[in-house]
């Protein structure tokens, strides 16, 4: 006998679906041409934005700094001063270093070119007949004889007698004014220092104004909701913050072995590539690879051999599974909140925006764009298209699988979920809540007789593909209902079946039978002797081929909730039959409507369900029979009942 898993009383109550509760967000095109609007003035006023951009990252990074610094009690602008200078004196020996060794890298290039060409080289004589080596073998030659031609040409250059005259060039100089020339040559070098100095003035004042700042916004945009503006606020800072903030200490902890690493390995400019991968990997996806190639390049072009090259490699795969399943979830205490497609299509829509600091800042502001999202009912298609957070509920999706006829990836989704749970738990919050979807779709005549059939052979299809999960649990050791609390015994345990025979049937419609079929699996996990049958079972002419002595319970399932009459007509069908039978009715009160609980004595049953795990405790819970009770009839001509006596004279 199976025990059903503990409930958790903190666990969200599942409702069936509601066809009024159905909406779904617009996106009108006033809101794509306000989108585009925003877009274009981006792009335009990329001088403007950018600066704006970084000091609100920065000060969304720099903002738990600030707050634990406050709580030492250190004054508001000496903290907001230190956590500051400390920030961009990071910044400024950072930007030294990688200047340093670039400059250094461009001075070592031409000694690497002989090794780049003959390793190439070298793959094209493997591969000679195939004919995209052979045409790189053909441009490796050409640069290797240019590469020939220009040594040769330095080091045996003709001498001024013997070189032809040639003409003399003439190159024509407009004066300008000296002001202007200075202008020209310090304006780009001044450029990104005002722009550095730009973002540090904004990020200070930004800091030591925040909960003005705040107050502003949500008096701005929203005081008719301060409780949803709050928090969004929260959700925003806190996911930005923390993202960037952590993001930090797992590239640094994954840059620190991929330096050292590439020291030991005798990979030039080291610290470089470590650098670089600290930055890169703040681009999800995209930047570990980036990361990866340039010093893959670095060791084909420095050793004559392979070894080398697989080494590094070695370093960096290594290096990212370890962080990946390591100290990223070891660090973070939530995630983004983006999915993995949507990260990629922002990399690429910002960094065209604003180029490369667009491509650096692409994931910490899609995150923003999902906050609104979330909190703004105009923007939610962003949450929906950016964010990672199922947009259709576990019941929803596998009425969308069964009506389009793939029972195999419901089985799948299934299979995922009784992992965790019971059968009969994934029946009564996933698998009938699906069926009441269809049941209401039908009812309101958008289903073709073919996809009603469709329909319901997929879901009798999921069901016999979960007969294995279900032989599983019918098949547990009897000790696992000692792990369950006596306090909670009564709620989730359901009867011993042994010795018992239940019918399951359908009560109007192939999705009926479709339900019945869920619960007969469920109480046939019990031990007891379950017999399924059609709706068409129970027609007037052949309701007598149905061979119930032997049948202690029948459950006739209804997803239809006006079927008060049809299902008393079933029960006194069922009692003539058999008198001794037990007859319950399954009937989820729900499906999307506020039917009225129907009442068992309303119409002759033994007892009524409202959900599968109900029906299967009341249908292995023996009781005595109720009587059929015959109905009253008046005897006598109709016109003579009409007759008054006449009264004597």
């Amino acid at each position: 006998m199976a025990t059903l898993k503990t409930i958790n009383p903190l666990q969200p109550k599942v409702t069936y679906p509601s066809a009024d509760a159905a909406s779904s967000t617009i996106l009108s095109g006033r809101t794509v041409l306000i989108l585009i609007g925003v877009a274009f003035l981006l792009r335009v006023g990329q001088e403007i934005f950018v600066p704006l951009a970084l000091s609100l990252l920065l000060s969304f990074t720099l903002a738990p700094i600030v707050s634990f610094l406050r709580k030492r009690y250190i004054p508001k602008v000496l903290a907001v001063i230190l956590a500051v200078t400390s920030a961009f004196c990071a910044i400024a020996i950072f930007s030294f270093i990688v200047a340093t060794q670039v400059a250094n890298l461009a001075e070592n290039i031409p000694t690497y070119q002989r090794n780049i060409v003959s390793k190439v080289q070298l793959l094209a004589q493997a591969g000679s007949g195939n004919g995209i080596l052979d045409h790189l073998s053909k441009v490796v030659e050409k640069v290797g004889a240019e590469i020939q031609t220009r040594a040769t040409e330095s080091q045996d250059a003709p001498t001024p007698e013997v070189t032809a005259r040639e003409p003399m060039p003439v190159e024509i100089i407009s004066r300008t004014n000296p002001l202007q020339t200075l202008g020209n040559l310090i304006l780009p070098l001044i450029s990104p220092f005002a722009t550095a100095g730009l973002v540090i003035v904004l990020v200070i004042f930004m800091l030591l104004e925040r909960e003005d700042l705040r107050d502003r916004f949500i008096r701005l945009v929203g005081l008719s909701d301060l409780h949803r503006t709050t928090a969004a606020l929260q959700d925003a800072g806190k996911r930005v913050g923390k993202y960037l903030l952590m993001q930090l200490v797992v590239n640094a902890l994954y840059a620190l072995p991929i330096t050292i690493g590439l020291w030991v390995l005798g990979i030039p400019n080291a610290i470089l590539w470590g650098l670089l991968t600290l930055v890169l990997r703040f681009v999800p996806y995209i930047g570990p690879v980036i990361g990866m190639i340039l010093p893959l390049f670095l060791a084909l072009a420095i050793a004559p051999g392979w070894s080398l090259v697989a080494w590094v490699a070695a370093l960096f795969l290594t290096t990212e599974l370890v962080s990946n399943n390591v100290i990223e979830p070891w660090l973070y205490g939530s995630h983004t909140g983006l999915s993995p497609l949507a990260i990629i299509v922002s990399a690429i829509f910002w960094s065209w925006l604003w180029g490369p600091i667009g491509l650096m800042l692409s994931t910490p502001l899609t995150v923003c764009l999902v906050v609104l999202g979330r909190y703004v009912p105009q923007f939610g298609f962003l949450d929906v298209l950016l964010g990672n957070e199922p947009v259709l509920e576990l019941h929803e999706k596998l009425y969308q699988r069964l009506l389009a006829g793939d029972p195999n990836e419901a089985t799948d989704n299934a299979e995922e979920y009784l992992k965790q749970e019971y059968l009969v738990d994934y029946y009564d919050k996933v698998g009938l809540p699906a069926l009441l979807l269809g049941e209401m779709d039908r009812q309101r005549g958008v289903m073709s007789d073919l996809q009603i059939e469709l329909f319901s052979s997929s879901s009798m299809t999921l069901v016999e593909n979960l007969s294995d999960i279900a032989d599983e649990e019918e098949n547990e050791e009897e000790d696992d209902a000692s792990e369950v609390s006596p306090a909670l015994s009564d709620e989730t345990d359901l009867p011993d079946g042994k010795g018992q025979s239940v019918l399951c049937l359908g009560g109007r419609g192939a999705i009926d039978d479709a339900a019945s079929l869920m619960l007969s699996q469920i109480i046939e996990v019990q031990g007891a002797t379950v017999m399924s049958a059609s709706y068409a079972d129970l027609a007037v002419r052949t309701s007598l081929k149905l061979n119930i002595d032997s049948v202690n319970t029948a459950v006739v399932s209804f997803l239809n909730g006006n079927s008060k009459s049809h299902a008393r007509q079933i029960v006194r069908r069922l009692k003539r039959i058999n008198p001794s039978i037990r007859v319950g009715i399954l009937i989820p009160t729900a499906n999307g409507q506020n039917y009225a609980q129907i009442a068992a004595d309303e119409i002759g049953a033994d007892f009524v369900a409202m959900s599968l795990n109900e029906a299967a405790k009341l249908s292995l819970t023996p009781t005595t029979p109720t009587k059929l009770v015959a109905i009253a009839r008046k005897v006598g001509h109709p016109k003579l009942r009409a007759i008054k006596p006449v009264a004597a004279a």
